[in-house]
């Protein structure tokens, strides 16, 4: 049965690396290229008014600068476009670097000296993502930073009303607050971008404050939406790199018809198409430089100030970050192509297919293609070059003249840029007043450049496959040949549209002719978000594409596309196989947090188990078989399922708030926007079914990091043990009455006064050092005992194993050296351990706040505000008088019965209360040790 339960627990711990190994290492290589300074950075800091300085001494105010520019603004007379950098969790001010950098280096190639000023704040990089206390007062910080940015300006005739955001994680969080205040004027902000910023809800809720921080966010932007229409903002998520912040959190919850709030995922911005980890988004040259090009695009050559322009701004992001077109919407260009003197220049293609390569030699070049003859037989036409200059290159003839075209429309603004060349697809339905399409080959400069067209039948070019079942586990594979006649091939991926799916998707590419031709490009296109992956490979190839989702789908829109732009004349096969690692990987990735809650779920039931053991037969069990038999699905999933649909029914409102009980707590949604038609995500039903593999994973965790502690404390009680004298005695390492009493009240006070998670953490290092005390005294009693002459250990292989001592009564008169002294030390050991691993989850939980006010020890002795105030005392008390617990004590206690039988109902509870606020895992589990507490004492 023990091997057998080792066995199991080791498969689940494998399920746990596996998936643990997906997430933080199972993406694409980080294809990012650095950004560097050509010049030493300089961080000027900015001067604050004294109350600002008294109020935030931790934080400060800096101006970027390199070289001639650092001296220039000495004396801050500044007269560039102020942009203000916002680090996150634990993050530096001087990540502006990258930012501030390439503005410097882009400013110089502009005419009129264009520039710009960036800022950024010195948040003394707080763990701002797991203690949520600071986040109220970095608002208002950054609140002050901005007035004290714009007075900066006041020499210029037009000085700038406004400061252009950009916030890394958690400081783009703080940038949205900044609305929430009520003094804040919100003309002072017009544009922010937020890279991989946790929007929809925090990662952890370790403390209260982060979740009321969120909240009252949420609501300032959702609620008032109407009333922030003006502030553009745009949020843009890392991808798979990121298993920090998975890129589902960055969606912006916004109401639906809100324009000017754009999500999307980093591998969707052209010229960029890479993921970036949570740091690398920062540094990430490819993003870096198209923030830059858009914040140059967004100044107004009149005021040289970002626009105020909401039209503007919101063409200027789309084209940088979401499809780049030759131009940008509202730029004239001459639309005449006339070229009469050269009628060689023109060539009318009568063939389905254009495959056209540019000499060395310049020349002009143009080919027409009628549409008299085709618009019956084909629904599009399709066109690409890997001439990359976004400039027109696609025209729809109105007026035509003998072999050329007199005057034509640009039909180039739906280009869209893909790694090795540009796309535009034309619906012939929308050319009803063209009459031929002519597509630009002019290589006037020498450089080379294919050109590759066709007429297209949309529906014959698309193909759906069904993907497997996740629980086919990659036995089972979906299969489908495309016969390459054209140029693009849409295949859809029938059933993808939930985040726990995870494919392996193999392309595997031949052709007939072996020749030179423009590489193929892989994309996964999802409708209802911008997450769209692309892969680039070379024909012929065998590739292998991860089909993943950071968003499931809200409602009956599209499904999934992989889209195949594709070499003519070749064979793709395409293999689809749910992938176990992968999907792994997304369970931890969107369940994460559920992990940790049923971990504390196995320890309750483990002590349980030792109250039951103790209250049948006034033993203790041994501390791995019952953390093994802390997992307990049939009780406590199914438990708690039934829980949540009576709570859900509307006959049970009442009852509810009768009892003050707060919402079930659900996940957050993996729905983008976050936003619905009622105000309301539908529900998710997929974690409650995943629930049994989390409880397993939680157990697993559970069972061996009980076993690891068991290791630790033998090996610490190895190395103190020559400091301490040999003892025979249970009650070593207790703690008298009146001792309790003064550590108990020395605790609250330095609770109360200087950090809560401080007196936690005491507290369990006297617990602990009670067990240290039980495992050397029980390694004293065994070697004893070992030494001892035969006659005193007669029961050792028959009678202790077969009647637990018989009971107390042959034990209770035994002599401090016998069999009864050691087994009755070992019992205690067994409990003091299942309570030490369930005393370490109170300390962990604590362990943000705990660190945030040791790293701001200089500015204050206190932590304010302080999540653990609430339960810094209860919890103290039952920390001491759990010390002095023995198995004697427990047994012949009235309130045993009740004490082992109330966790089960707090773990449910806690399951249905817990997965977003991993906080109250401490309240359910203070609740359930505080009847064991007074089992000591009544």
């Amino acid at each position: 049965m023990k091997l057998a339960t080792v066995a199991f627990y080791g498969v689940a711990l494998g399920l746990l690396a596996v998936g643990l190994r997906e997430l933080l290492t199972g993406f694409e290589e980080n294809r990012c290229s650095m950004t560097y300074m050509f010049e030493y950075p300089e961080y000027r800091r900015i001067a604050l008014p004294r109350r600002v300085a008294r109020l935030y001494p931790a934080y400060g105010l800096y101006l970027y600068g390199e070289g001639l520019y650092a001296q220039e603004t000495r004396t801050l007379k500044l007269t560039g476009a102020p942009v203000l950098f916002l680090p996150g969790n634990a993050g530096s001010y001087k990540q502006a670097r990258s930012l501030g950098s390439v503005a410097l280096r882009k400013a110089e190639n502009m005419e009129g000296g264009l520039h710009f000023n960036v800022f950024t704040v010195d948040f003394n990089e707080e763990l701002v993502a797991l203690y949520g206390g600071s986040l109220l007062r970095q608002t208002h910080f950054l609140h002050e930073s901005i007035k004290a940015i714009l007075r900066l300006y006041k020499h210029l005739k037009s000085p700038p009303q406004s400061v252009v955001l950009v916030g890394h994680s958690m400081g783009g969080v703080v940038a949205r607050a900044l609305f929430t205040l009520p003094r804040f004027n919100t003309n002072l902000v017009s544009l922010i971008i937020t890279q991989a910023s946790p929007h929809q809800a925090p990662v952890l809720a370790l403390d209260p404050y982060l979740l009321d921080f969120y909240s009252a966010v949420r609501q300032k932007w959702v609620n008032q939406a109407n009333k922030l229409r003006n502030v553009t903002v745009l949020s843009v998520g890392g991808g798979y790199r990121d298993y920090q912040v998975r890129s589902g959190l960055t969606s912006l919850p916004c109401p639906r018809g809100d324009i000017n709030k754009l999500s999307l995922v980093v591998t969707t911005v052209p010229r960029t198409w890479v993921s970036t980890d949570h740091l690398s988004i920062v540094w990430c040259k490819e993003l870096v430089l198209a923030t830059v090009r858009a914040f140059f695009d967004l100044i107004d050559p009149e005021t040289r100030q970002f626009t105020e322009n909401l039209e503007k701004k919101m063409t200027v992001l789309n084209h940088h970050f979401i499809r780049h077109p030759v131009r940008m919407l509202g730029e004239t260009q001459e639309t005449s192509i006339s070229i009469l003197d050269f009628p060689e220049a023109w060539s009318e293609v009568n063939t389905l297919r254009l495959a056209y390569s540019t000499p060395k030699e310049g020349q002009v070049k143009y080919f027409m293609f009628a549409l008299s003859s085709r618009r019956k037989a084909y629904s599009h036409f399709y066109c690409r070059s890997n001439n990359l200059e976004m400039t027109s290159w696609v025209y729809g003839c109105v007026h035509k003249n003998g072999s050329s075209c007199v005057h034509a429309v640009d039909l180039s603004m739906g280009t869209e840029l893909l790694p090795p060349y540009k796309v535009l697809i034309l619906s012939l339905s929308d050319l009803s007043s063209v009459t031929h399409l002519v597509v630009s080959a002019s290589n006037l400069n020498g450089r080379q450049f294919t050109v590759e067209c066709e007429w297209q039948r949309q529906e014959s070019q698309t193909l759906s496959v069904p993907v497997p079942h996740v629980l086919s586990l990659g036995v089972t594979a979906s299969e489908i040949t495309v016969n390459s006649s054209g140029l693009l091939h849409s295949i859809e991926l029938q059933h993808f549209h939930q985040v726990y799916q995870a494919f392996r998707i193999n392309v595997a590419s031949q052709c007939k002719v072996n020749k030179d031709r423009l590489p193929n490009v892989y994309r996964i296109k999802v409708a209802w978000f911008r997450e769209d992956s692309l892969t680039t490979v070379s024909v012929p190839s065998v590739t292998e594409i991860s089909g993943m989702l950071h968003t499931s789908r809200p409602d009956n829109t599209s499904g999934v596309l992989l889209q195949l732009h594709t070499a003519p004349n070749c064979q793709y096969k395409v293999s689809i196989r749910t992938s176990l690692p992968k999907v792994l990987g997304q369970v931890l990735r969107f369940c994460g947090p559920m992990v940790p809650v049923y971990t504390a779920v196995t320890l309750l039931l483990a002590c349980v188990g030792q109250l039951s053991s103790i209250r049948k037969s006034k033993r203790a069990a041994a501390m791995s078989l019952v953390v093994a038999k802390g997992l307990q699905p049939h009780k406590v999933n199914v438990s708690v399922y039934i829980l949540h649909i009576l709570l859900s029914c509307s006959c049970f409102l009442e009852v509810r708030s009768f009892l003050f009980l707060p919402p079930m707590d659900t996940l957050p949604p993996t729905f983008p926007d976050g936003t619905f038609h009622e105000g309301v995500p539908p529900v998710e039903e997929w974690p409650h079914l995943l629930s049994p593999l989390l409880y397993i994973l939680g157990a697993a965790v559970a069972y061996w990091g009980s076993t690891l502690l068991r290791l630790i404390i033998r090996l610490i009680s190895l190395i103190l043990a020559p400091l301490h004298r040999p003892s025979v005695s249970r009650d070593c390492g207790t703690l008298r009455l009146r001792t309790q009493i003064l550590i108990t009240v020395g605790l609250a006070v330095t609770g109360g006064t200087f950090c809560g998670a401080l007196s936690i953490f005491v507290s369990f290092l006297f617990h602990l050092y009670r067990v240290l005390r039980l495992q050397m005294t029980e390694r004293s009693l065994s070697h004893m005992l070992n030494l001892a002459p035969r006659k005193h250990k007669e029961a050792e292989n028959g009678t202790l194993d077969a009647e637990p001592l018989r009971k107390t009564k042959e034990c209770s008169s035994a002599p401090l050296l016998s069999e009864c002294a050691l087994q009755e030390v070992r019992d205690d050991l067994q409990i003091h351990l299942c309570l030490s691993a369930l005393f370490t989850l109170p300390v962990m939980l604590s362990a943000p706040s705990f660190i945030h006010w040791i790293r701001n020890l200089r500015y204050s002795t206190q932590l304010d505000p302080d999540p653990c105030w609430p339960h810094i005392v209860p919890l103290i008390i039952v920390y001491m008088l759990l010390i002095n617990c023995n198995t004697l004590k427990l047994s012949n206690s009235k309130l045993l019965p009740l004490a082992s039988s109330l966790p089960l109902p707090l773990a449910i509870t806690m399951v249905t209360f817990s997965p977003l606020h991993l906080y109250r895992v401490v309240y359910f589990l203070l609740a359930a040790l505080v009847p064991m507490a007074l089992c000591c004492l009544l």
